[in-house]
């Protein structure tokens, strides 16, 4: 297994993944990697949720034992620091996986083992999934980011285009997730990039002339949490970059908040499940993903109650609305009327990528040097 130079390019990262690996070890420690019956997951935080897994865990008689990680740096740098062994299943946004197959950490996937046919034909072969026409990843769950906003501040028809952030009435107003690929992303496509991450070097420079022009109008840098408190308290009233994981369920719990995408168009994030590579219990890996992938697992990542996600399977969607049809109402999960496929299919959609034609810690810099100003 090929470890990554991660000193390399994303300076300052590795002691930061090194403090996370330290801080979020949670329900995990090496020693789970020696009990046959525990599935040793690496993942984003929430999700070994009791909600999500509790019934694969009583059918297979297992445990899941989950190491959370927060951005695709912070995952690169936990597996790369881990024992070989340490880690069964995955979860990776799905721009980041094509470093963790060049890197030789994935498992190739049978296609026939998994219900690709279930889901959106825009979905059973994305393309970041695939290497040599080699299945690598399953998309577990996506969802959109466009403007989130304080639906008491602003009225969407104000909000057409991300040019809002840069009005007088944002001043001090417009918060930023601490994470520089989507809110520079956002950014990007203000700039009217049609590919926002795949961007010449001249369009690069405008890219970050213009993200510096917003650190008038910033109210701050976010982790999760503070996103969730800065908009709820009014410290924000515009961040670009985030969606409806995080608005949705602060409007459901009753803060005025909303998630809209401009007429520049969103960016789709997309988490993806993969086997580690030299995992020794490949076959209850694979079975996890099989239930995620399951219409009752995809029904359980869209309505989770702190994290609502859209879901690639058809199959989930008519379960959905089968058996909850208020949550598919809410996640605009329908058939029969405007759903999260509409934009998509529209073109208004980009996916989220590693930036194409710099490296990785330039664009990092240019976010640490916004932050500086």
């Amino acid at each position: 297994m090929k470890k990554f130079n991660l000193d390399l390019s994303r300076r300052g990262f590795l002691g930061a993944g090194a403090a996370l690996a330290a801080s979020s070890a949670l329900r995990w420690s090496p020693s789970y990697a020696q009990e046959p019956q525990v599935l040793n997951y690496l993942s984003w935080p929430g999700n070994a949720d009791p909600y999500l897994v509790a019934e694969f865990e009583k059918e297979n008689n297992c445990k899941i034992a989950i190491k959370e990680y927060v951005g695709g740096d912070q995952m690169l740098a936990v597996i790369n620091q881990s024992p070989p062994g340490s880690f069964d299943v995955v979860l990776a946004d799905a721009e980041y996986m094509h470093l963790l197959h060049e890197a030789d950490f994935l498992e190739e996937l049978d296609p026939a083992d998994y219900p690709l046919a279930d889901y959106w034909p825009e979905f059973q072969k994305f393309p970041l999934h695939w290497f040599d026409d080699k299945l690598f990843g399953v998309m577990s769950d996506f969802g959109y980011l466009g403007l989130s906003y304080n639906s008491e501040v602003y009225k969407p028809e104000e909000l057409a285009s991300y040019a809002a952030m840069w009005e007088a009435k944002a001043k001090g107003k417009v918060g930023f997730f601490d994470w520089y690929l989507p809110s520079m992303g956002c950014v990007s496509l203000s700039n009217k990039n049609a590919n926002p991450f795949d961007i010449d070097e001249a369009a690069f420079g405008a890219l970050k002339e213009k993200l510096f022009s917003l650190k008038p109008q910033a109210s701050g840098f976010y982790t999760i949490a503070d996103i969730f408190s800065s908009l709820r308290n009014g410290q924000a009233h515009l961040i670009p970059g985030i969606g409806e994981w995080i608005t949705l369920g602060l409007r459901m719990d009753g803060a005025p908040v909303d998630t809209i995408l401009p007429e520049e168009g969103g960016i789709q994030w997309t988490e993806s499940l993969s086997i580690v590579k030299g995992t020794p219990k490949k076959d209850l890996a694979r079975k996890f993903i099989q239930y995620t992938a399951s219409p009752k697992g995809q029904v359980l990542q869209a309505t989770k109650a702190d994290n609502k996600k859209s879901i690639p399977s058809i199959a989930g969607w008519k379960l959905l609305n089968e058996t909850m049809p208020d949550q598919a109402e809410i996640l605009r999960l329908q058939f029969d009327k405007p759903n999260v496929m509409d934009e998509w299919k529209k073109g208004r959609i980009h996916f989220r990528k590693l930036p194409v034609q710099q490296a990785i810690e330039d664009w990092n810099d240019v976010w640490s040097e916004l932050k500086s100003l």
